[in-house]
């Protein structure tokens, strides 16, 4: 992919003087009080604003907070916790500023954080008027913000169809190199792990990958689907059956390739969804009905752990079994581990899949940790994402 770096423009001394804008993602969690409780994204968005000031910019950033109602500011979609985090993160103020589609005063080495975006009417319609706009508030556009590139809004798409340059910032390029590697130019074999309760939220990302990987692993109530699809029986466990059909013809496309939706031959059964639930290894063909299956079975996971040992590229999005529960947890921490200690290029994504990581201290052990769970989805199933797509469109 062919797209305009904000490295590179710092590169060719670019940025000197010039009114950078940049579009991040510090959509993060709070507490009652207002608080942050998990300042990942901030920190993340620390390296493309620090380049930009240490290049001679006057930077502008922003962000969506929450679900705002255009046009309606109330203090809970307030930035203005974030603006002291940023502040004490880049060892400088950082202005928060209100009404700032008509303009900005700032000078080169200060940053300022313009309030949150989504409350200027025709954000999220991806206006023109105000994508023009804002569009005159700067020299240089820069997206930063992985997170939201499966959305078309104004601070995301439309600024960069009229900004003078449009880039991409460190944090959305290492997305897109990563993303990139794994799907477009993948060490082979390439292994897949999509798992979690429903086929059909996935069934896009599962047709897309069936056409790519050399094997598909599936979990949690998608695999109980295709558990179903192969004719064996599952209890009472999460499924759906009239995606079956979905599930065969995916595993017969595999099939045709050359290639495998590995089906468990043996699970992780219980007679409640409950923490306290007892668990019993079963083989497949042993599911009572009055069985919940909530993992895979040892047998299983040593199977997909020799798998994940021999592949060249792994893309991992959910945990196999109900990880949270530790006793249906055994198959997400053996593939967990199995990921950290391969040599290949790994590249993980989703809520889910990153609290597993967290669960068993992998993070340092897996190639890249996409930031964007529905982006990251949607870069799976194929899709162009609207605010890649037009930097493609700037840079040629």
């Amino acid at each position: 992919m062919k797209f305009n770096r904000l490295s590179d423009l710092i590169a060719q001394h670019q940025l000197q003087g010039k009114r950078v804008f940049i579009r991040a993602d510090l959509n993060v969690p709070q507490d009652a009080a207002g608080n942050i409780t998990e300042d990942t994204r901030v920190r993340a968005s620390v390296p493309a604003i620090r380049q930009a000031l240490d290049a001679g910019a006057a930077v502008m950033v922003t962000s969506h907070l929450g679900r705002p109602v255009e046009g309606e500011f109330k203090p809970e979609d307030s930035l203005a916790p974030i603006a002291k985090r940023l502040a004490e993160l880049l060892g400088q103020p950082v202005e928060l500023r209100q009404n700032w589609v008509d303009g900005v005063e700032v000078a080169p080495g200060q940053v300022v954080l313009l309030e949150n975006c989504r409350v200027n009417k025709g954000e999220k319609k991806n206006s023109d008027e105000l994508a023009q706009k804002i569009a005159k508030l700067c020299d240089i556009y820069v997206n930063d913000a992985f997170g939201t590139a499966h959305r078309a809004e104004a601070t995301t798409h439309g600024i960069a169809k009229f900004a003078p340059v449009a880039c991409a910032g460190p944090l959305l390029a290492a997305e897109l190199d990563a993303l990139g590697k794994a799907l477009n130019q993948p060490a082979r074999p390439l292994v897949a792990i999509v798992a979690g309760s429903k086929v059909s939220s996935k069934l896009t990302i599962l047709k897309a990958l069936a056409d790519k990987v050399d094997n598909l692993i599936v979990g949690g109530g998608i695999a109980n689907t295709f558990l179903l699809a192969s004719g064996l029986k599952i209890g009472k466990s999460l499924a759906e059956p009239d995606l079956v059909d979905e599930a065969k013809a995916i595993i017969e496309m595999m099939a045709k390739r050359g290639a495998s939706v590995p089906i468990p031959v043996d699970v992780v059964c219980a007679k409640e969804f409950s923490p306290m639930a007892a668990a019993q290894v079963k083989d497949v063909g042993d599911v009572a009905d009055d069985d919940l299956i909530l993992d895979i079975g040892p047998k299983t996971a040593a199977t997909l752990a020799a798998q994940i040992g021999q592949a060249g590229s792994i893309v991992w999005n959910g945990p196999v079994g109900v990880f949270e529960f530790d006793q249906f947890g055994e198959g997400t921490k053996t593939l967990a581990l199995a990921i950290a200690g391969s040599k290949a290029f790994s590249i993980a994504g989703g809520g889910d899949t990153l609290a597993a990581i967290a669960k068993y201290k992998i993070t340092d052990k897996i190639g890249y940790i996409s930031t964007g769970g529905g982006a990251f989805l949607e870069f799976l199933e194929g899709k162009t994402l609207p605010a890649v797509e037009i930097l493609l469109q700037r840079a040629a």
